[in-house]
């Protein structure tokens, strides 16, 4: 006779539920906009949504603690002039969120602690660099300031929000409409999926894909037989990945390990209602006195419900094998430090007394000036900066031009007056 031998893992008894009645969004008019992007992003302070808006593009944010009916006139985020199709709050400020749109701009906003009374229609810096619709937008996970953008004209551009310039663009290495991205851990590689059915592995600061033909897959997991877009959330510190699906109703989740078969089942969640898009909480953000390990924030027609995964522990205490240290929101590296070739972990921090949000951090843009970076050719003399750029002869000449177009427009003046008065004498001798 045999005996069967359960896997050991502390997440084999994960489950999930939904919060009360009274802590949900209601009242949403969450965007429909046929895109494949979740529409939702959410931090430890903020919800954002995207939802449907006249006469151009808007997402909605909302402070975590404004649950219940939304009022009608809840001020939205309304500074693009075509649908919002993304959304990404910076995990380096809490304040800071760029948003992507199919009038194929990317920009950066500054929310405030409060609640504003007005629509926001001014962002802190436009990003524009895409001849199509901007469909994927992420942060660096170490790097200050550094948002990656990617559109249906296949191009992937890197972005210093500090100064409004583009550091890196990526313009050859993809021959369809890409789907999706995302960082590594330390931000040294990105990862695409596109249309023409490659997954690349791709070094940015290179501008060469390391990894694109992928013989056999370590696992395959068969999910169901719908044709639904899968949105998958990794959480590196439980080693768990949950895949929600647009117009399905259920969260599936899995624990990866080292072990064959790799993939470990553990459990679905499911519900009534299908889910539009879905927006995934930070670790920082979870409330480790639950032993909450996960916080989905799931969009239906009109409302937005908050799903809490949590293990069932019996002890009060803090559980320091479900909290290991985790991102926190200080950056690691300068954009130019990254740039030039550096690489740093993530800057931890320690959940034992709980995440206290840190207040707001106003995100500062210093354009470059664009003569900085262009000198002017050949050798430095010590001379004035007119005498630099014009001979004298060629300022005499450009003097002599001065004073012919101002003659010019005298005898044109004196012209006009003489006319006019013409005019006046004929409409008086015609009454």
């Amino acid at each position: 006779m045999s005996r069967r031998v359960v896997r050991q893992s502390k997440f084999r008894h994960v489950f999930g539920q939904p919060v009360k009645a009274d802590q949900m969004y209601e009242d949403i008019r969450v965007s429909k906009v046929t895109w494949d992007s979740s529409f939702c992003a959410v931090n430890p302070k903020f919800l954002a949504i995207i939802v449907e808006s006249g006469g151009g593009g808007a997402f909605l944010v909302l402070p975590l603690a404004k649950t219940g009916r939304l009022d009608k006139n809840t001020p939205l985020v309304t500074g693009h002039t075509a649908p919002v199709l993304d959304i990404d709050w910076c995990p380096h400020n809490d304040n800071v969120i760029a948003s992507g749109s199919e009038d194929t701009t990317v920009m950066v906003w500054q929310i405030p602690d409060y609640l504003p009374m007005r629509n926001m229609t001014e962002p802190v810096v436009t990003l524009e660099g895409h001849s199509k619709r901007v469909g994927i937008l992420t942060w660096h996970p170490t790097a200050r300031n550094i948002l990656l953008s990617a559109g249906g004209d296949n191009v992937v551009i890197l972005w210093n929000v500090g100064t409004g310039e583009a550091l890196l663009t990526l313009d050859d290495l993809h021959s369809d409409l890409i789907y999706n991205a995302c960082w590594n851990r330390n931000g040294s590689l990105l990862l695409t999926t596109c249309k023409d059915k490659h997954l690349r592995v791709i070094d940015p600061r290179q501008r060469r894909v390391v990894a694109k033909h992928f013989e056999e897959p370590i696992a395959l997991q068969e999910m169901d037989t719908s044709n639904g877009v899968l949105l998958p959330f990794y959480d590196p510190d439980s080693s768990i990945v949950y895949l929600c699906g647009k117009g399905d109703s259920s969260i599936r989740y899995f624990e990866i390990t080292d072990e064959a078969p790799f993939v470990h089942y553990l459990s679905t969640f499911s519900s009534k209602e299908p889910q539009r898009g879905m927006g995934f909480m930070p670790k920082r953000g979870l409330d480790v006195s639950r032993c909450e390990i996960a916080r989905f924030y799931k969009l239906h027609e009109r409302k937005c419900e908050p799903i809490v995964m949590t293990v069932p522990r019996k002890s009060d205490l803090f559980q320091d094998d479900l909290y290991p240290d985790t991102p926190g929101p200080e950056p690691a590296l300068e954009a130019d430090e990254w740039l030039s070739g550096k690489d740093a972990e993530p800057t931890l921090i320690s959940l034992r007394d709980g995440y206290v949000p840190v207040k707001n951090r106003e995100l500062k843009v210093v354009k470059k000036n664009i003569l900085d970076s262009k000198p002017p050719t050949g050798p430095r003399r010590s001379q004035s900066s007119c005498e630099s750029y014009f001979s004298h002869a060629a300022l005499e000449e450009l003097l002599q031009d001065i004073r012919s177009l101002r003659q010019t427009v005298q005898e044109h003046e004196k012209r006009i007056t003489e006319l006019e008065n013409m005019l006046c004498e004929f409409a008086n001798g015609t009454d």
